[in-house]
């Protein structure tokens, strides 16, 4: 899967749609997340594509919010945005927003991390160091266990999503917290740059 958008391409829709920073961070993280796992499961020819879905992946949701992903295809056809790329992005709400199933295992993982990125999110902002770097899989397990806790993180998309992967739950919580550990300092950094 490849793409001729460029990330900047990528970058200026994203913002033309999306102001608050609250869902640039969760796009810039998303992004991070992506890049690590299209190496981390041998896709790493693949990586910017991996990154600019997760990276779009949310781009009609600020502003259209009762559309989301149904008017994400007009939207990225503004930059020219493959059938490929689409698909990756519209997948990513299968079952919730959309009827687009995630097929690719890029689509799988990006429909798996979306929800767990904001549930690990919310985790970090409680802890004292706010660092994902300390926090540890059976904390993030007591979070998902709390149902009130990060209460608009659907924990059966994080479980349908690991079942996607033909993963365990904690397989799934490892290597997304890996994910979110090597792009926490650059997500902070592009957070300040806005």
């Amino acid at each position: 899967m490849t793409t001729s958008i460029t990330r900047q391409e990528a970058l200026a829709l994203l913002k033309k749609y999306n102001k608050e920073p609250f869902h640039l961070l969760h796009a810039f993280t998303v992004e991070g997340v992506m890049r690590w796992y299209a190496q981390e499961m041998g896709y790493g020819e693949e990586t910017e594509y991996w990154a600019l879905a997760g990276l779009l992946h949310d781009v009609d949701f600020e502003v259209y919010p009762e559309e989301h992903c149904k008017k994400a295809p007009e939207l990225l056809a503004e930059i020219h945005a493959g059938e490929d790329l689409t698909h990756s992005v519209c997948s990513h709400g299968y079952g919730i927003c959309s009827d687009i199933e995630p097929t690719h295992p890029m689509e799988k993982v990006l429909f798996a991390t979306d929800e767990l990125t904001g549930l690990i999110g919310a985790a970090v902002r409680m802890r004292p160091s706010k660092s994902v770097m300390d926090l540890e899989v059976s904390s993030l397990k007591k979070k998902f266990k709390d149902k009130r806790f990060a209460a608009g993180c659907s924990r059966d998309i994080i479980r349908q999503g690991a079942e996607l992967l033909g993963w365990e739950l904690d397989k799934l919580f490892e290597k997304t917290i890996e994910a979110m550990k090597s792009c926490e300092a650059e997500v902070a950094r592009q957070i300040e740059e806005e």
